[in-house]
Order: C-alpha cells, then sequence, then structure tokens
C-alpha cells in the first residue's frame, strides 16, 4: 500500500496545464510535420510553415498556442494499491488548473451558469473529471485541453444495430463537411463507438489521447476525409486530416452509439504517472 497526498496531484495539473499551453507533444508535432511533406498546394504549404513556425514561437516566448486556451479535461487512472490522503482528489485537480490559469495570463474561458447569467468563474475551473480504478500503486493522470472552435464540432448519432462500416463513414464525411472548416485544419480525429450515447462520447474523446499507429479502417477513413480537400485552415489543400482513431467498447443489441470528436491541429495533450 503507497499513501499519496493528494496536494502533490496540484502540483502535477498545474504543471501539465502550463506546458501544454505552450508546447505540442511530440508526437503531436511529429504527425503535423509527417503531413506537411505531403501537401502539394502552395497555399497549404504556406499554412503548414506558418504553423509550425508559431508552434516554435509559443515555446521559445512561453505564449499560449491559441488564444482560446480551452477547457481542460482530466483522465485519472488511480492505483487500488495507493491510499489519498488529504483534501478530496477532485478539489486538488481543480486547485491545480485554477494556479496554473490565474498566474500564466490564459484566457479564463468558463461559465458557472451554462444557461442562466454565464457569469465567468475567472480561473478556468471547474474542469471535467474522468476517474478510473486499476491494479498497482500508481496514479496515472492524462490532461486534455479542448478549445471550443473544436469542442463545438463534435457529433453523437444512435444507429439502428444494422448500420455498417460505410453508414459511419458517412456520417463523419458529413460532419467534417458541415464544421470541418471551423475547427481549424488539419484535425485530429477520434471516434467512439459502442456504449452508451455518454459512452461513446467519452470514448471518442480518449481516442484523441491515443496516438499509436492507426490500423487499416482508421487510415481509410483518414484517406476519405483528406479526399475532401477541405485543407489545411480551410482554404483547399491534400491534408485536411492529419490523424485519426477510433476506441470501441461492447454495446447493446439493440443499437450502435456512434460518436466523433474533432481537434483542431493544435491537440493539447499530456500526461504523467505518480
Amino acid at each position: 500500500m503507497r499513501t499519496l497526498n493528494t496536494i502533490l496531484i496540484s502540483d502535477y495539473i498545474e504543471r501539465l496545464c502550463r506546458e501544454i499551453n505552450y508546447k505540442l507533444d511530440k508526437r503531436v508535432l511529429s504527425l503535423i510535420e509527417e503531413s506537411a511533406k505531403r501537401e502539394s498546394s502552395n497555399i497549404g504549404r504556406e499554412v503548414f510553415s506558418q504553423m509550425l513556425a508559431s508552434y516554435k514561437m509559443a515555446e521559445e516566448d512561453r505564449t499560449p498556442l491559441c488564444q482560446d486556451t480551452g477547457m481542460v479535461s482530466v483522465f485519472l487512472d488511480i492505483g487500488q494499491e495507493v491510499l489519498l490522503e488529504g483534501i478530496p482528489i477532485e478539489e486538488a485537480i481543480n486547485i491545480g488548473v485554477r494556479r496554473a490559469y490565474t498566474s500564466s495570463f490564459f484566457r479564463n474561458s468558463i461559465v458557472r451558469d451554462p444557461i442562466g447569467k454565464r457569469e465567468n468563474t475567472m480561473d478556468n475551473t471547474p474542469c471535467i473529471i474522468h476517474t478510473k480504478l486499476s491494479k498497482g500503486e500508481r496514479v496515472k493522470i492524462d490532461i486534455l485541453i479542448k478549445g471550443f472552435g473544436s469542442e463545438n464540432a463534435t457529433a453523437l448519432k444512435m444507429f439502428p444495430p444494422t448500420a455498417t462500416r460505410k453508414d459511419i463513414e458517412n456520417f463523419l464525411l458529413e460532419l467534417v463537411r458541415e464544421k470541418g472548416i471551423n475547427a481549424c485544419p488539419p484535425l485530429f480525429i477520434g471516434i467512439g463507438i459502442g456504449g452508451t450515447a455518454d459512452y461513446a462520447l467519452k470514448l471518442s474523446k480518449e481516442a484523441l489521447l491515443d496516438l499509436q499507429p492507426m490500423d487499416e479502417w482508421e487510415t481509410h477513413l483518414l484517406e476519405r476525409v483528406n479526399s475532401l480537400g477541405i485543407g489545411p485552415a480551410g482554404l483547399g489543400g491534400d491534408i485536411t486530416a492529419v490523424y485519426l482513431k477510433i476506441k470501441t467498447f461492447p454495446t447493446h443489441i439493440a443499437g450502435l452509439p456512434v460518436a466523433i470528436n474533432i481537434n483542431c491541429h493544435i491537440l493539447r495533450k499530456g500526461s504523467v504517472i505518480i
């Protein structure tokens, strides 16, 4: 059994929120660089060049990668052999977010009452927290910070159980045609299939954290998205999306939930194991 004071988690959350608002994950950056080499249009190549220069400036000057410094989602994986002590872990996480946003001059974008006065909380909290338990004596934290230009492009569709892969492909293409430009391409796309409606949406966001090599179907879907010709910044070109990942989960015999989570080219993700 291992004892862990939750205030330590506040420190890690604060550091991660700062770092991933300034600096892209190495895998994210490499995917964008590889895609830039495949872009054939002059305007597309110019957009990629400006994006890469902007990333470098943000890291060097410690300025945000995007003016929308997003809403923070935290995915916690807590080992069952860890004894948490101190303040509640949700409170510790929000303390970390609050410290990062109020001390780094990041934009505070969270409103307390979503359907009422919509008054800003002025510290970018509360954040979204997903928690699961696993074996062992470690705590793994994954953070995804997502602006709402791309979050607003999220979609869920409850397919009948007879739906085919082609049906899902058409759903994806229709969504990217409609909302892809507003989501600041080139895009990262996460797809969640199965579970319940809410769980499919969670899977789609988790898929954005999983940058492992794509399988055959994922590669096919990415090629189909790129065939739309929307291109970098929506100005036309070969690369509308740089990456696509699917996560699945068992579901009920009577349905097939499918959620699509689109992220802009600034995929702000980070993780730490304590």
